[in-house]
């Protein structure tokens, strides 16, 4: 791809390196930004700078929060019983959309991978069996996409909690096997999590 402006092939470059954008789009993403105004420009990279700066991660569920405890594991309102075991914030995003859970989340921060070198010591793993014990878990769900890798770390994580005195369940199959659940359209997530059946169910 030729470019008339160094300016512009640095921005297109930089846009490029976020993951899913190609170079095609980050050149559409670029010349739009030159149509704005210039006070967007400086607001949108005012708005990168203190989201990198700022932004930390909750200390007790591990999703993107602007304090220490996010607004989800703050509302006393949650059902405090049931622990939704999720790969990363899309999820959460994903679940909170249907409207239809309202217990806890544990974000892993992504699955065992093998072939990528992730392996348990790279998730947020360590902390759930405590975390199940302390808070009086008496459900936890696996609700992560419909992947081997995500079945392998359902499976992990399943032989570090399974002597617990809990039930263990996981999403029904309403969403496709190699979908991620990001993905997944709510009304098929919402049906996949009030259908969602005994984990032990996958070995029978």
């Amino acid at each position: 791809m030729e470019f008339s402006s160094k300016l512009l092939e640095n921005l297109v470059y930089n846009i490029s390196q976020l993951t899913g954008i190609g170079k095609r789009s980050a050149l559409r993403i670029a010349l739009e930004i030159l149509k704005k105004p210039t006070e967007y420009s400086k607001d949108l990279s005012e708005s990168i700078r203190e989201f990198r700066d700022k932004i930390s991660y909750c200390s007790q569920c591990h999703n993107i929060s602007d304090e220490e405890i996010c607004e989800i594991c703050r509302n006393l309102s949650r059902d405090t019983s049931i622990l939704c075991i999720v790969e990363d914030i899309r999820d959460v995003m994903a679940i909170e959309n249907t409207n239809l859970y309202n217990g806890l989340y544990h974000v892993l921060g992504g699955v065992i991978s093998p072939i990528d070198g992730i392996g348990p010591e790279d998730l947020n793993i360590n902390n759930i069996k405590n975390k199940i014990q302390e808070k009086s878990i008496k459900e936890v769900i696996f609700a992560l996409s419909a992947t081997i890798e995500a079945d392998t770390t359902n499976f992990y994580i399943f032989k570090i909690i399974k002597d617990l005195n809990l039930n263990i369940s996981v999403l029904a199959r309403g969403i496709p096997v190699g979908d991620q659940l990001e993905y997944t359209d709510e009304v098929t997530l919402a049906r996949s999590i009030q259908n969602r059946r005994p984990y032990e169910n996958n070995f029978k």
